[in-house]
């Protein structure tokens, strides 16, 4: 396990789409131990894939009890391995950033609630109805995947904030 340098914006490998995990073995077991390595080295991160790591593989973790505001009412850390989103409702309106676009952050609209089928480690097929933040931080590594970041959910670049400003009275 190792904690792995994250790949920034405009990295051609975020760009892609990654590939399905055919096989649970060691290799993709390291994957996904140095996700959860990398992520909680990080100090604000409440989600990673792993292309963000170099790995174009469908593999994301989530966690957003990393947000104070989100400490219950979730399902804690999700490691999902070939997820897909099947089912979507509402919109919300969140502050997103990304740790491969780490200088900005920027206000997406994404469905309220999802419903995430894939499979864990452990081999077993899961569907997760998340809500709110965690239903953000899931599609947006799913985006990940998809070769999609949060900027691309913008219509214009005007909306990007400068995350260095935010905080600070004008």
């Amino acid at each position: 396990m190792s904690v792995r340098k994250i790949i920034t914006y405009p990295h051609p490998l975020l760009r892609k789409k990654s590939s399905d995990v055919r096989n649970l073995n060691g290799s993709i077991m390291k994957v996904v131990n140095d996700l959860v390595e990398t992520m909680y080295a990080s100090p604000h991160g409440i989600g990673i894939s792993a292309p963000q790591i170099g790995e174009g593989l469908r593999i994301i973790l989530v966690d957003v009890t990393r947000n104070l505001h989100y400490k219950r009412a979730n399902h804690g850390k999700l490691i999902i391995i070939n997820p897909k989103v099947v089912e979507a409702q509402g919109e919300k309106v969140t502050r997103e950033g990304c740790m491969s676009v780490p200088d900005f952050v920027a206000f997406v609209k994404r469905p309220r609630i999802v419903v995430v089928r894939g499979w864990i480690p452990e081999g077993k097929e899961v569907e997760i109805e998340a809500k709110n933040l965690e239903a953000v931080a899931l599609q947006h590594e799913i985006d990940h995947l998809n070769g999609v970041l949060f900027i691309d959910r913008i219509t214009s670049l005007s909306e990007l904030i400068p995350r260095n400003s935010l905080g600070k009275k004008p």
